[in-house]
């Protein structure tokens, strides 16, 4: 998909061959929030038709006989003949015309933003490899964006082991020499332990361009330790981001999931103190801050970032859900860190004295 106005909805090549309308059918589809088992279904034909031999191709082309082909079905083989004969799949149409632009008051905000700052890719618990999530990063105009993979207590989520990240930095360093101008940033969403310390290498995550520390377990421990938790941990000068920092889930498929306790006043005091700028998850699921802790955190002097916590390429053009959000709740555009030019960024999360 090609670059464009980071507002609206994007607007991919006229006529993408099979493999590139297959996922862009998965992109509008995970944009509009659908079941994951219609995403995969696209994403996995474009897959199998992307690893195929050119010969295979050309024979499956001739006999139109894509459905013969393992993980192929009657809606993913329309879309390839479809495609295949120089039009735009049908379906695809279809998908493109009923998109809307996400967030409409936080339009002037998300015009804004220069990058990403929490998404994650199938190294975790994303569905999509780093390249792809971050072509699509591209392609809604990010001038950069940071990967930010779970860490290794967060099993469920495969979350990296310092060796499986170490490894994911010389891949980033590879994409990023292919991938430029686009600056893939590295990075990691690192849980916050029980008694605030992080759960990966400090030395290690002193390399990272973008430390997103998070509570993801004992999500209903008492006031107290939860303060005295997120305090700790954002007060660790590695620490850049304090993401989803209730923890609540309002809706969606996992069902719902009430706020963590903790004195609000006392972690954005230390955010603002220990410069951690506070999330304002994008996810729909999430809407974390809530408004009123948002607006308490504006009050309070707070830096922010607006961040997609995606785990899917369509999902990366959810910042519209962050961005009106922010604008609703008094949020300017100069407190969003992820508003900064990459270098002012840098030199930002990198300072022993900010």
């Amino acid at each position: 998909m090609p670059e464009q106005d980071p507002t609206a909805a994007p607007s991919p090549a006229a006529v993408p061959g099979p493999v590139g309308a297959l996922r862009e059918i998965g992109f509008w589809l995970e944009r509009a929030r659908a079941q994951s088992h219609r995403v995969k279904a696209y994403r996995r034909a474009a897959d199998i038709v992307a690893a195929l031999p050119e010969d295979e191709r050309a024979a499956h082309r001739a006999a139109r006989s894509w459905r013969e082909i393992g993980g192929i079905g009657p809606k993913t083989a329309a879309v390839i003949e479809q495609a295949y004969s120089g039009v735009v799949p049908e379906y695809l149409t279809e998908l493109r015309a009923a998109a809307e632009p996400i967030g409409a008051v936080g339009k002037p905000l998300r015009a804004r933003l220069r990058g990403d700052l929490h998404t994650h890719s199938n190294w975790s618990d994303g569905g999509s490899p780093i390249e792809e999530m971050m072509g699509v990063a591209a392609a809604l105009g990010h001038e950069y964006c940071a990967l930010t993979d779970h860490s290794p207590r967060l099993t469920v989520a495969n979350g990296l082991s310092a060796d499986r990240l170490r490894r994911q930095l010389d891949v980033v360093a590879e994409l990023n020499e292919r991938m430029a101008p686009l600056r893939i940033l590295t990075g990691i969403e690192v849980d916050i332990l029980d008694d605030g310390t992080l759960d990966q290498q400090s030395d290690l995550l002193a390399e990272l361009d973008i430390v997103v520390a998070s509570v993801h377990s004992h999500l209903r421990a008492d006031s107290d330790v939860m303060t005295k938790r997120m305090v700790y941990a954002v007060a660790n000068p590695n620490v850049d981001v304090l993401g989803h920092c209730t923890g609540r889930l309002v809706e969606g498929q996992r069902g719902t999931r009430p706020e963590s306790s903790f004195d609000a006043e006392v972690v954005f005091e230390a955010c603002k103190r220990y410069g951690t700028a506070v999330e304002i998850n994008s996810r729909p699921e999430r809407r974390d801050p809530p408004a009123r802790l948002l607006r308490l955190a504006v009050e309070m002097g707070c830096l922010f970032a607006v961040d997609t916590d995606a785990h899917a390429p369509g999902q990366l053009d959810w910042q519209g859900y962050g961005c009106e959000r922010a604008v609703m709740n008094g949020v300017v555009a100069e407190r969003v860190i992820n508003t900064w030019p990459v270098e002012q960024l840098l030199a930002w999360t990198r300072s022993t004295d900010r």
